[in-house]
C-alpha cells in the first residue's frame, strides 16, 4: 500500500486513541507509602505492593511475584513494574484502560512541550523525507502522533505547505548572509533536466570554502526554464547570481554539450564587465571530468567482444525468473563460493553497470560452469543463441576487468562533493593515460583488448591530448597541494608528453609557470600589494671595506638577494608534505605563513571537477515531482529541493543513534516507548513507504519531555 499523495481525496475526521494510555501520575505526588488509609495523595501503586519493614529501608514487595522495588525517589518504578509483571492477573486490563484518582482521568504528563518547536520539526521532516503534504492527514500518522503527544495540534496540509515556503525563505536569508561573510569567490555547477511532466529545469549549485576551511556545497536554485540551450543556461545563471548578490565567480562546471560553450562565453563577458574575473576569465569554463571519462570508456566498449555478450546473455537468463535464480544459488553453494554479492544485469548505455556485471559474474565463474550440468534448459536456450560462456570468454573478462576498474574507481573519486577534488584531477588524468599505455604495450593483450584500448586512447587525446586543452587552474590546484607542488606537475607533464618526441610538455610547463606567477601577482595586488609574511629584507650598500668585490651591491641591483624571497618561492622550495595530510587542515594551519597563497588555495581547492552535485538534485526532483504530485507549483518545487539540501548539515539523529535498551531502562519512558513502538509496527505493516526516521524525530523531540 502506498502513501497518500497530493491529489488523493481525503476528509479529515476526529481520531480516537487506538491504544488507551495507562495512568502515569507525576512522581512529585507519590513519594512513599500512605501514612493512613484515607490519605488523599496516596499512590495507586500501593494497591499492588506490601511495604517492607523497617520503613527506613524504603522497599516494597510485589504481591504477585514477590520482587522488591525501591521507592526512595517515588513510586514510578513500582507502577512500571506492575505493568510488566508476568504474574499480574490485571495486567491486560491495566494496559488497555485508564485509571482514575478521585474521579479524574489521569493522562500522561509530558512536561516541557513546545507546540511551535514540534511543528517546525514536523515541517523539516516533510522536507527531508519528501513526504506528500496529505500524509499529515493520514489516519495512521494522526494515531501515532496522538499516542506520542495528545496535546500536539496536528497542522493541516495547507499549513504544512505554507510553512515549508516560510522555512525556505528563512533559510535563504541565513544562507545569503553566510555567503556574504564566508565566501570569497564561488565555484558553480549547473545542469539541465526534464521532469516526468516533460518540463525543463535547471539547477545551480555553489561550492566554496568558508573561513574555517570547511568545504561547502549548496543548491542555490532549482527552477523551470524554457529550454536547455546555452543562452537559456547563461540567463538562468546570471539571474541567480543577481538574486544571491554573487558577482565573484571563479569557475562554472558543465558537461561537454556544444550548447554550453555559448552559455559560458556569455557568462564570461558578464564577469569581465563586473571586473571580478581571474586571469581574464580564460579558465572560467570547467568541463566535467566524469563526463569525459564516460565518453572515453563508452568509445572503447563499442569494440566489445562477443565474450561480454555471452556473459550478459547468461546473466539475463538467470535473472529472468525466481526459479532460475534459485537454481543458480544452489550452484553457488555447491561450488562453495564465498563472495556474498549477487550477479546483476547491466544497463547497456551505462559502462559502469557493465563493469559491475562483469566483476560479479567473474567471481561466480564456477557457478556458471556448474549451471551447465545442473540446468539443461540453460544450456539449450543459450546454445541456440549466441552461445554459452566459454573458458576463453572468462579469460577475456579477466584481462579487461583491471583496466575498467581504473576508470570505475577514478569516476568514484572525482564524483565526491564532500571533499576536495580539484587537486586530484591531474592525478587521475595521468593514471588513466598510464593505464591505457600499459594495456597497449602488454604482451598478453588480445586483439579485441588492443582495439578497445586504442579506441580509448583516441578519445583521450581528443580531450587531453594537447596543452591548450587543459584548464590551468586545475594544474595550479595540484601545485598548491603540499604533497605534490611544482616538482610533481613537471614530472606528470613529462609522462603525458614525451619530451623526446614533442615539445608540448615544455609548452604546458611554460603556461603553468607563467599563469601561477600572474595569479599570485593578481591576488597580491588585491591584498594591497604587500606580502605580510615574506619578511623582505633590503640589503644596504656597504662600504668598500666590508664589500671589496661588490657582491652585495650586485645582489641588490639584480634583485637576486636570497633574503628577498616571495611567498610563492618559499612555498615551492619547502619539502613535500606527508601523503596522509588533510589539505584543508594544512592550509588552515599555514595560512599565517602564506596569506596570499592561502587565499588562492581557498578558492581553487573549492572547484568541483564533476557535475554530480547538480545531477544529484535531479534524483531528488524525480521523487518530488512524481506522477502523483504534478500539481506542485514551481515555487514549492524549488522550496522543497533547496531546503532539503540546506538541512542536510542539521539532520536529526538517526534511528541507529538511539540505544533502545537504555531507553527502555528509563522507568518513566518505558511505557510510552512500547506504546509508540506498537503503533509504528502496525503502520509499517500496512504502509511499505513509511520513513523510519519519523520515529527518530518524535523520539528526539518528545521522549526527553516524558
Amino acid at each position: 500500500m502506498s502513501l497518500i499523495h497530493e491529489d488523493d481525496c481525503f476528509v479529515s475526521k476526529p481520531i480516537e486513541h487506538a491504544l488507551s494510555t495507562p495512568s502515569i501520575v507525576s512522581g512529585s505526588t507519590n513519594m512513599g507509602p500512605p501514612s493512613h488509609e484515607g490519605q488523599k495523595n496516596r499512590s495507586e501503586a500501593w494497591n499492588n505492593f506490601i511495604q517492607i519493614e523497617p520503613k527506613s529501608d524504603k522497599r516494597a514487595q510485589c504481591k504477585y511475584c514477590d520482587i522488591l522495588i525501591r521507592y526512595e525517589k517515588g513510586t514510578t518504578a513500582m507502577r512500571n513494574h506492575v505493568l510488566r509483571c508476568p504474574n499480574n492477573p490485571n495486567k491486560r486490563q491495566k494496559v488497555g484502560s485508564s485509571s482514575t484518582i478521585d474521579g479524574n482521568i489521569n493522562s500522561p504528563s509530558y512536561g516541557r512541550f513546545d507546540q511551535e518547536l514540534c511543528q517546525e520539526e514536523l515541517v523539516k521532516m516533510f522536507v527531508e523525507a519528501e513526504l506528500p503534504f496529505r500524509f499529515v492527514e493520514h489516519v495512521a500518522f494522526r494515531r501515532y502522533s496522538n499516542a506520542l503527544q495528545p496535546r500536539f495540534k496536528i497542522p493541516s496540509r495547507y499549513t504544512i505547505s505554507r510553512n515549508i515556503v516560510t522555512l525556505w525563505n528563512a533559510k535563504k536569508i541565513y544562507l545569503k548572509d553566510f555567503l556574504s561573510q564566508h565566501c570569497q569567490r564561488v565555484c558553480l555547477t549547473t545542469d539541465a533536466w526534464t521532469s516526468p511532466q516533460n518540463q525543463s529545469y535547471m539547477c545551480l549549485t555553489a561550492h566554496f570554502i568558508d573561513n574555517d576551511w570547511n568545504l561547502h556545497k549548496r543548491i542555490l536554485n532549482f527552477r523551470q526554464v524554457i529550454s536547455h540551450t546555452g543562452e537559456a543556461m547563461a540567463k538562468f545563471v546570471e539571474s541567480c547570481l543577481h538574486e544571491w548578490g554573487l558577482s565573484r565567480v571563479l569557475t562554472l562546471t558543465v558537461d561537454n554539450a556544444t550548447s554550453n560553450d555559448t552559455g559560458v562565453q556569455h557568462l564570461k563577458k558578464r564577469l569581465l564587465s563586473w571586473n571580478n574575473s581571474v586571469l581574464k576569465g580564460d579558465y572560467t569554463h570547467m568541463r566535467c571530468c566524469a563526463h569525459i571519462l564516460n565518453l572515453i570508456v563508452s568509445s572503447g566498449l563499442k569494440e566489445i567482444d562477443n565474450s561480454v555478450l555471452r556473459i550478459r546473455a547468461a546473466v539475463k537468463y538467470i535473472r529472468s525468473s525466481p526459479s532460475r535464480f534459485m537454481k543458480f544459488k544452489e550452484c553457488v553453494e555447491r561450488q562453495k563460493i564465498e563472495y556474498k554479492g549477487h550477479i546483476c544485469l547491466d544497463v547497456e548505455t551505462r559502462w559502469n553497470s557493465t563493469y559491475l556485471m562483469l566483476d560479479a559474474a567473474f567471481k561466480h565463474k564456477m557457478a556458471f560452469v556448474e549451471l551447465e550440468f545442473y540446468d539443461t534448459k540453460y544450456a539449450n536456450e543459450l546454445g541456440k543463441g549466441i552461445g554459452l560462456p566459454s573458458h576463453e570468454d572468462w579469460e577475456y573478462v579477466e584481462s579487461i576487468l583491471p583496466f575498467l576498474s581504473i576508470f570505475y574507481e577514478a569516476t568514484l573519486r572525482i564524483s565526491g562533493n564532500s571533499y576536495v577534488t580539484s587537486n586530484i584531477y591531474m592525478l587521475e588524468v595521468v593514471g588513466i593515460w598510464n593505464g591505457i599505455n600499459h594495456l597497449l604495450k602488454s604482451n598478453a593483450t588480445s586483439s579485441a583488448t588492443y582495439k578497445m584500448a586504442e579506441k580509448m586512447r583516441k578519445k583521450y587525446e581528443k580531450y587531453w591530448g594537447e596543452p591548450n586543452k587543459f584548464n590551468i587552474l586545475l594544474l595550479i590546484a595540484v601545485v598548491l597541494d603540499p604533497r605534490y607542488k611544482m616538482s610533481y606537475m613537471n614530472w606528470a607533464i613529462d609522462q603525458l608528453f614525451d619530451p623526446e618526441k614533442t615539445n608540448d610538455g615544455w609548452v604546458l610547463k611554460s603556461r603553468l609557470d607563467t599563469s601561477l606567477k600572474l595569479l599570485f601577482d593578481e591576488y597580491k595586488s588585491r591584498n594591497g600589494g604587500a606580502e605580510n609574511d615574506t619578511q623582505q629584507t633590503h640589503v644596504e650598500v656597504p662600504n668598500y671595506k666590508h664589500d671589496p668585490y661588490g657582491r652585495n651591491k650586485f645582489l641588490q641591483t639584480t634583485g637576486l638577494t636570497s633574503l628577498n624571497k616571495s611567498e610563492l618561492q618559499k612555498y615551492l622550495e619547502e619539502e613535500l608534505g606527508e601523503t596522509t595530510l588533510n589539505i584543508l587542515d594544512w592550509w588552515k594551519m599555514n595560512s599565517c605563513r602564506f596569506p596570499i597563497l592561502s587565499n588562492i588555495a581557498r578558492e581553487l581547492l573549492a572547484m568541483p571537477v564533476s557535475m554530480v552535485a547538480s545531477e544529484s538534485a535531479f534524483s531528488t526532483g524525480g521523487r518530488v515531482l512524481d506522477p502523483y504530485r504534478s500539481s506542485l507549483s514551481q515555487q514549492k518545487v524549488e522550496a522543497l529541493i533547496c531546503t532539503q539540501d540546506w538541512l542536510k548539515d542539521t539532520h536529526s539523529p538517526s534511528l541507529l543513534d538511539y540505544d533502545f535498551e537504555e531507553l527502555q531502562s528509563v522507568d518513566q519512558g518505558t511505557l510510552m516507548f512500547k506504546l509508540c513502538n506498537n503503533i509504528i509496527i502496525k503502520y509499517v505493516l500496512t504502509n511499505d513507504n513509511f520513513f523510519y526516521f519519523l520515529k527518530s524525530w518524535f523520539l528526539n523531540k518528545m521522549m526527553t519531555t516524558i
